[in-house]
């Protein structure tokens, strides 16, 4: 076994891996960037390595420099993580060189997965069902526009290269493919470097399952099926395994298909097979289709764990130390069933728009896993993915898991930023879901129902403006005092697109009076604890303008500064700021250009995905205040329209 090894990622998948390393008595080596610097990875690191700058290229990207990084810390061995450079053969190939170990395949088994188009013809001399598509080398948009049109609409196009729904559309009618076309290659582009793109049939009714394989180079095994039907945007929300209403003949028809991909590869390590299969009639063992294979450790790998029992990093560290498989297909079961639900920073009422911010709190329940990247006091960047938290809950039963994700859910604690802990809850209470009728169309059919938010209660508006003027906390003894009557004090508060202003009268130190909407809440301090009308108060945070009473997965309310409300009283739909900090990518507007509402004007890449900027009216562009290749902060102004009175003028 190895005395160090080194972890060329960040976040949670490199704490996650430190944990079990830590568990075996193998020491570990962090990496990081600047903006990392003070990363709860770092921290638990035996030897920490700066290696470049916030961006990705400029450090987690440059393999050169971790592999320096490895040499001079006397590592023996290099786990990549999920992402960055986990399925990059070339480093792969730089890292043996160095006399190194790649906890991982091989380059050679990555590079035959790596692109989709020779992994669906490779699988197919493996006797592995694949999906109908063009997968071929012929890259002209005519060309693939005939490829389309031959398979039939609906279709996807997919990029070759990369995963995560990047460089992937959905295109339903052949007047929309060449657009979808050039929007999905660009992005490819961006992402992976490679604008090349398959066509492949869309399934109406699919469902996304996946087989966890694990191979020792020579043999292989499956570890069960995950069920990842659950997605927006082809990325995935919640997990769980096994999945439900899977059969006996089909599980065996899966598993066995997984391993002969692994074994026609010489798979070695962690590896995902994943399947599109047809869920409108049951599933059935001629029912699935090859989609791809990801050669390494996956987001999802907790569910796996949590029902077979097995460190699927413990494998990995063994089998890269030249162990053979720890067991036979034999000896692996399934107990019970298990979820998780990603916890992530962004705006769900704006479209799941990515967020920044510093976690003012963090708290998970103790009766869930929670793999976590972040500490209170820990920002979320603008440079990586925006998870905070995978959370895992495990059961006897597919009932008993979910309930006991709905109640994880319903106790974790998040203040200093946006998330969607609110939609992940109104997913594990969906009537679908909670049945197990799921497929891949399931969030984007109820999106309305699962994205609004609960309407806080007058007791929750009282106590979010205690919070709010500092007043939740012990008051001095003549708090309020007046010889007649009490003193009111006010505050403007905002809950989605509602505003209140508040009128508060301390009556003593153990009782208030909080008016809204001409009702009055009385609240009084019984027992040391907040009580409004006779409900009791809720653990409450506020960071600047962001307060978060913890209650139904958090209610958020804006403090109004009526200063700012005046200020942005005049900007209207006139100026299109940046939703986020982001890379302005391309400027489709120029001054004197007539724009209708919906117009594409611009488009931000941020957090790893692409934002379309449109005009909220109709308009003529007045000014374009930002070129293509700027760093942008959020709130900055890309482009002007004229004020309507001007236009009319």
């Amino acid at each position: 076994m190895f005395d160090k090894i080194l972890i060329a990622n960040r976040g949670e998948i490199a704490a996650r891996v430190m944990e079990t390393a830590r568990a075996m008595g193998v020491r570990t080596v962090a990496v990081y960037s600047d903006a990392d610097r003070g990363a709860k990875h770092v921290a638990m690191a035996e030897d920490a390595v700066h290696i470049g700058g916030s961006a990705p290229a400029d450090s987690y990207l440059r393999g050169d420099a971790i592999i320096a990084a490895a040499q001079a810390t006397g590592a023996q061995a290099i786990h990549p993580g999920y992402g960055f450079l986990s399925e990059n053969p070339d480093f792969v190939e730089a890292v043996t060189a160095a006399g190194l170990v790649f906890i991982g395949p091989s380059a050679d088994a990555i590079r035959k997965m790596g692109l989709k188009d020779a992994a669906k013809a490779l699988m197919e001399q493996a006797g592995v069902p694949v999906v109908p598509g063009y997968h071929g080398e012929n890259q002209d948009p005519e060309h693939l526009s005939g490829a389309a049109d031959a398979i039939g609409y609906p279709v996807l196009i997919k990029a070759v290269a990369g995963g995560g729904g990047k460089g992937m559309r959905l295109v339903e009618r052949a007047g929309d493919f060449m657009d979808a076309l050039e929007s999905a290659q660009g992005e490819a582009r961006t992402a992976f470097g490679n604008p090349d793109v398959l066509i492949e049939k869309y399934i109406q009714q699919p469902r996304h399952i996946e087989v966890q394989v694990f191979g020792d180079g020579e043999r292989a095994v499956h570890l069960f099926e995950r069920d990842c039907s659950l997605q927006r945007r082809h990325q995935k929300v919640i997990e769980e395994a096994p999945a439900p209403g899977m059969t006996p003949e089909m599980r065996a028809a899966m598993g066995q298909a997984a391993v002969r991909a692994a074994q026609a590869i010489g798979y070695k390590g962690a590896g995902t097979v994943e399947f599109i299969v047809d869920g409108s009639s049951g599933l059935r063992p001629d029912g699935f289709w090859f989609m791809e294979m990801n050669t390494r450790l996956q987001v999802e790998h907790p569910v796996t764990e949590a029902i077979t029992g097995i460190d699927l990093v413990e494998w990995q560290l063994r089998v890269a130390a030249g162990e053979p498989l720890p067991c036979a297909q034999d000896d692996l079961q399934i107990n019970g069933h298990a979820f998780e639900a990603r916890l992530y920073a962004e705006d769900v009422p704006k479209g799941f728009l990515p967020a920044t911010g510093t976690l003012a709190h963090l708290a998970f329940p103790a009766g869930a896993r929670a793999d976590s990247g972040v500490r209170p006091g820990d920002t979320i960047s603008p440079f990586y993915d925006p998870m905070i938290a995978k959370i895992i809950t495990h059961g006897p039963t597919r009932a008993v898991a979910l309930s006991r994700m709905r109640a994880a859910l319903a106790d974790t604690q998040v203040a200093g930023t946006v998330t969607n802990l609110g939609f992940l809850s109104a997913l594990c209470a969906h009537e679908g879901f909670a049945r197990g009728d799921v497929d891949t169309g399931l969030i984007a059919r109820d999106l309305d129902k699962l994205v609004s938010q609960p309407a806080p209660t007058s007791a929750d508006w009282a106590q979010a403006a205690l919070v709010a003027l500092g007043l939740d906390a012990d008051l001095p003894n003549d708090a309020g005092f007046t010889l007649w009557t009490p003193t009111p004090r006010s505050v403007a508060l905002r809950f989605g697109e509602d505003e209140q202003v508040l009128r508060v009268a301390l009556c003593g130190p153990d009782r208030a009076e909080i008016t809204l909407d001409g009702s009055t809440v009385a609240a009084d301090r019984i027992a040391g604890s907040w009580h409004f009308d006779g409900q009791a108060g809720v653990a409450a945070v506020r960071k600047g303008d962001l307060l978060t009473l913890f209650r139904d997965a958090g209610l958020e309310f804006h403090v109004i500064d009526p200063l700012d409300r005046a200020a942005a009283a005049g900007a209207g739909a006139d100026v299109i700021e940046a939703p986020m900090p982001g890379l302005v990518k391309a400027v489709f507007a120029e001054p004197g250009q007539a724009v209708s509402a919906g117009d594409r004007l611009a488009v931000l890449e941020a957090m790893k995905m692409e934002h379309s900027l449109l005009a909220a009216r109709d308009g003529v562009v007045a000014e374009v205040l930002a070129e293509a290749g700027a760093q942008v902060e959020a709130g900055a102004p890309l482009i002007r329209l004229e004020a309507e009175e001007d236009a009319a003028a």
